[in-house]
């Protein structure tokens, strides 16, 4: 198999469906049914197929951050001392103890080994992950940040 072949073939009902559920995740099945045409049982163990294959890895609430006075989104870009199995394995097993840390990405191209993407209330916040907890992790030589200043564009994954 080339490695740029999808380790799945989907027909144009599957795509339908994972189109529509990374949209509306909460979607009744009879009206899932309705929208790609099908009836709802063959519907139903098209998405159970999906979700035992793993190509559907589970579903989430979508929460406002700013409800919870979450105001402040970085993205961090984070330089190693030495690139090591070891020192990534521990960077990245102390960064997931981190709940400010949503999202953390193993870079290349650029100056920074990792992005993170980390959300906090203030800057207060932000100096305070920065400096007495990101900097400390052992191997951690650098950090640059950038500030969102607002989310313009966050689709799901193309079905086409």
């Amino acid at each position: 198999m080339n490695a740029a072949e999808p380790l799945y073939s989907l027909d144009r009902f599957d795509r339908h469906i994972l189109e529509l559920l990374q949209r509306e995740g909460r979607i009744s099945n009879q009206d899932l049914a309705d929208r790609i045409g099908l009836s709802p049982s063959p519907c139903l163990r098209r998405v159970r197929a999906l979700e035992e294959s793993g190509l559907i890895t589970g579903y989430r609430a979508e929460v406002d951050a700013k409800k919870l006075g979450l105001r402040l989104m970085a993205l961090l870009y984070i330089s190693m001392d030495q690139h090591t199995p070891e020192r990534f394995a521990n960077f990245e097993a102390r960064i997931r103890e981190l709940p400010q840390v949503l999202e953390a990405l193993l870079i290349t191209g650029q100056e920074a080994d990792y992005q993170l993407k980390v959300i906090v209330r203030d800057m207060d916040d932000y100096h305070d992950l920065l400096l007495n907890r990101i900097t400390r992790i052992e191997g951690v030589t650098g950090a640059h940040s950038s500030f969102v200043l607002r989310r313009v564009l966050e689709q799901p994954l193309p079905m086409g």
